[in-house]
């Protein structure tokens, strides 16, 4: 269209009725650096008092009303501690926030796995939180997205029993061209869409068991309460006590997005993982994505959570490529 209206010396625009931004920069990334002057100001009327094992503070100053509920406030200096907070509520100038739960220590692993930066153990706070059903997780190839969510998944389905299964559902978007009709059942055709969950199962099986015996026990174990599930046979559908993993949630659409999230019944948790550069549908651009349509939307909400994760833990081949391709 483009090409025709060029060589007519037509004006041609772009449709902006689906766009929820125009720049991804501005899109709402889950955590706020805290200037270096804020407990100057901020630190006066400060409150703090101890509340189920964990620190909460209540906050007071100019840069509260940019406060965002269950967005993660940040502070690093030399030579003290970090200081690292998950916002509770927010009314007025008034915040109320506690101290987020620090997953790079290995005494809060989770499923053996612990956080190796910042914004996966803001991660790793959303997804272990029983008041939070809706997450998501954008970041650049090898960011930890995937494993971390398994691993909260299994430990809250394995251990605290709190979910009854895992259901897995991506978009079936090929990368290159296409391979033509798969055969099997519906779990068997969607299996090679999930490679990734594959190798993210083995890591988290690797530490297990010291026996091969062990290890294969406790991979049937762990598989039989993991469902595949195709995209396509999701409308109508109600899930009770699932956890819900929605992987390349970007190749999906803001209608798609919407009936998928609209299938959770009581005590489920929905978590949508997905890299916006990464957008192999046809049609679909950053703005336009239904990843970045919930992003936005459900930004604020109690019972939800983003967070954009910046550093790659992959290798130093996938984060170079990352950055110079």
């Amino acid at each position: 269209m483009r090409l025709k209206a060029a060589a007519l010396n037509l004006l041609a625009e772009d449709y902006y009725n689906d766009k929820m931004i125009e720049d991804t920069d501005v899109l709402y990334s889950g955590s706020l650096r805290l200037p270096t002057n804020f407990w100057d100001e901020h630190g006066r009327d400060l409150k703090s008092w101890q509340k189920d094992g964990r620190t909460w503070y209540q906050i007071t100053g100019s840069l509260v009303p940019q406060f965002l509920v269950n967005q993660f406030i940040w502070h690093e200096q030399e030579g003290s501690a970090p200081f690292y907070a998950q916002v509770k509520s927010v009314e007025g100038n008034t915040a109320t926030v506690c101290f987020a739960e620090d997953y790079t220590n290995p005494k809060h692993s989770v499923w053996g796995i612990n956080a190796r930066n910042r914004e996966q153990s803001f991660a790793l706070n959303l997804l272990m939180d029983p008041e939070i059903d809706f997450v998501t997780l954008l970041g650049q190839a090898g960011t930890g997205k995937t494993l971390l969510t398994l691993a909260a998944a299994l430990t809250q389905t394995m251990e605290t029993r709190r979910f009854n299964e895992i259901i897995i559902t991506r978009a079936t978007i090929s990368v290159g061209e296409d391979i033509g009709f798969l055969p099997g059942t519906e779990e068997e055709k969607m299996t090679p869409w999930l490679g990734a969950i594959d190798d993210n199962l083995e890591v988290l099986n690797r530490g297990s068991n010291d026996s091969e015996w062990g290890r294969r026990a406790s991979n049937d174990l762990i598989r039989s309460r993991i469902r595949i599930k195709a995209m396509s046979f999701m409308r109508g559908r109600t899930f009770l006590n699932k956890f819900v993993i929605i992987d390349e949630a970007q190749n999906l659409t803001p209608k798609q997005m919407k009936t998928l999230i609209t299938r959770a019944g009581p005590g489920t948790k929905i978590v949508c993982l997905g890299n916006i550069a990464q957008i192999d549908t046809p049609y679909l651009t950053e703005g336009s994505s239904g990843l970045t349509y919930v992003v936005d939307r459900f930004k604020g909400w109690a019972h939800s959570g983003h967070i954009t994760m910046q550093r790659g833990e992959r290798s130093r081949l996938a984060d170079f490529a990352s950055e110079v391709l």
